[in-house]
């Protein structure tokens, strides 16, 4: 049983030290792969590619609900997820870091709950991500030499397009980055009491900017930051592994109706 889950690009199944595939069945279908799970220096973890271990499922089509349960199921607690993000400010720059604290959901047609009836949770939101967990991995980011931003607003959209120039100049308006996962991973995380904690790595401006967005140079920074990402999560395992001392666990305490 592992308690940490990281759900992220297959680039960091290399992080494993002799991993176990295991497939894992749930009321909502299949997740996105099956799960490997291993140690990273000693603490175990539960691995899941979001897209598949091909990549081949698109950020609208993830079977989140699958995925999230998948991870509780086998023990999960606290789920790092890896996330590629637009910036939406000048100055956070491509190839920087970013651990997010508040989210917008500006998506369209996902499931969002797994609390469809016939019992009805309100599950506060206040204050999503895990603040324990954005401390230790914004605080090993810093201590290994990456740009790194603790702290700010991650606007997710349905995709798989990318932004008109009219929507990113409003997107700016509220959030800091913009990409197409966290929501609803994180909801569903929050409704399971699990801790999440988002570790964006900025590949591009959005088309605020001059440019638009390039997905070859998206690919290309996102490869050239994968070892900054694989460094932080090994980095900070051990700084997340024990017990937990935040609030998450209490997130369903007085939300059913």
């Amino acid at each position: 049983m592992a308690k940490i889950g990281i759900i992220g690009g297959s680039g960091l199944y290399s992080l494993l030290e002799n991993p176990k595939s295991i497939s894992v069945e749930t009321p909502y279908g299949s997740p996105s792969s099956s799960l490997d799970l291993g140690e990273i220096g000693g603490v175990e973890v539960a691995f899941l590619p979001r897209h598949g271990k091909k990549h081949t499922i698109p950020p609208h089509k993830v079977n989140y609900r699958a995925n999230i349960w998948a991870l509780h199921k086998q023990g999960v607690e606290r789920i790092i997820s890896a996330n590629a993000v637009g910036s939406l400010k000048q100055e956070y720059a491509p190839g920087m870091m970013f651990i997010p604290d508040q989210f917008i959901d500006f998506t369209k047609r996902r499931e969002l709950t797994f609390y469809d009836g016939p019992d009805v949770y309100h599950v506060s939101s206040a204050d999503p991500f895990c603040p324990e967990m954005n401390k230790a991995i914004g605080n090993q980011s810093g201590k290994l030499g990456y740009d790194t931003h603790i702290g700010g607003t991650y606007a997710c959209i349905e995709g798989p397009r990318f932004s008109t120039r009219a929507e990113s100049k409003m997107f700016r308006q509220f959030a800091d980055i913009i990409g197409m996962t966290v929501v609803p991973e994180i909801n569903l995380a929050n409704e399971l009491a699990m801790c999440y904690t988002s570790l964006a790595t900025i590949t591009d401006y959005d088309v605020w900017a001059e440019d638009p967005v390039d997905t070859k140079e998206v690919l290309r920074i996102l490869k050239e930051n994968e070892d900054k990402s694989l460094n932080i999560i090994k980095q900070s395992l051990k700084y997340i592994s024990g017990t937990r001392k935040c609030d998450c666990a209490r997130r369903l305490d007085d939300a059913k109706i």
